[in-house]
């Protein structure tokens, strides 16, 4: 596979693009956005006109697209990826949505003889930026090796965990655990900062033990300055917890603090930080208490 077409060139497409790219592959993106097609066209990439231009040849075509009927308008649409796509390509759609559009699209393609595999990814922009992105893959194993060469570009774990919606819902794992990180560390930050202590040095020493995570890691100076420049907004978080919970009630169990954390991005959005990085929960957190203490 050398010739890959991208549906959906922003924070995260944008970067995944570029990186295919410079790895060699011929790309051709669309995005309804005329700025960011002229990005590819400066990093390397060619420009498609539509949906059917971009997919024409193209022995794989990736999708990242903000939600489930976005998908399914470009995947299932009369005028589609899948009515353009041609037998025994591979489409990758590595937007985060249902697991339930992930196996409808599968089944589609499959009746048009086009290999689809669902394949979200965690890592925020840094990581479609460097390349290191977490990828969880659902779909056929033959279809996964066929994709492996090319997904390791855009991510340093590549994983595959089952048929075809299982990488949505270990998305939709990984978004629950992500959000009520947020939630935690936010709680501690204010608790240390209400009680007197410099917030930037207890979460350091956060970091440094077992409350270490991957968000203390990356997230703590920039939530301890009030700096929340999207790296993955809140609107999308907002999106994704709705996905854990219709999830959880297919599965039939209860996710009591996930339903928790799924209120508290609702109230981010309502006061208005939806355009924000998932790190402003924090200020959430501080409207609850009537403080904000930086």
């Amino acid at each position: 596979m050398k010739t890959i077409g991208f549906i959906g060139l922003g924070i995260m497409g944008g970067p995944m693009a570029a990186n295919l790219v410079r790895a060699g592959y011929s790309v051709t993106g669309y995005d309804l956005g005329d700025e960011r097609l002229e990005r590819l066209t400066r990093q390397g990439g060619h420009v498609a006109t539509g949906v059917a231009d971009a997919v024409a040849g193209a022995d794989a075509v990736i999708t990242m697209l903000p939600d489930s009927p976005d998908v399914e308008a470009v995947a299932l649409g009369p005028d589609g990826l899948l009515a353009h796509a041609e037998a025994g390509s591979l489409y990758l759609d590595m937007s985060t949505v249902r697991p339930d559009t992930a196996r409808l699209v599968a089944l589609a393609a499959g009746e048009r003889g086009v290999r689809a595999l669902d394949a979200p990814v965690s890592g925020g922009e840094p990581g479609a930026i460097e390349g290191r992105l977490s990828i969880m893959v659902g779909g056929p194993e033959e279809d996964f090796a066929a994709a492996r060469p090319l997904l390791e570009v855009l991510g340093s774990t590549v994983v595959h965990v089952g048929p075809a919606g299982a990488g949505q819902t270990v998305k939709a794992a990984n978004q629950l655990v992500v959000g009520g990180t947020y939630a935690l560390v936010a709680e501690a930050l204010l608790l240390l900062e209400a009680s007197g202590v410099d917030g930037g040095t207890g979460l350091d020493v956060l970091a440094g033990g077992l409350a270490g995570s991957r968000i203390l890691e990356l997230k703590r100076e920039s939530m301890v300055a009030r700096e929340f420049s999207p790296g993955f907004r809140i609107d999308l978080h907002h999106k994704d917890m709705g996905i854990a919970l219709a999830a959880a009630r297919a599965a039939e169990v209860a996710l009591p603090m996930t339903g928790l954390t799924a209120q508290l991005m609702a109230a981010a959005r309502a006061q208005g930080y939806g355009p924000l990085d998932h790190s402003a929960l924090l200020k959430v957190i501080e409207n609850m208490s009537g403080k904000e203490c930086a």
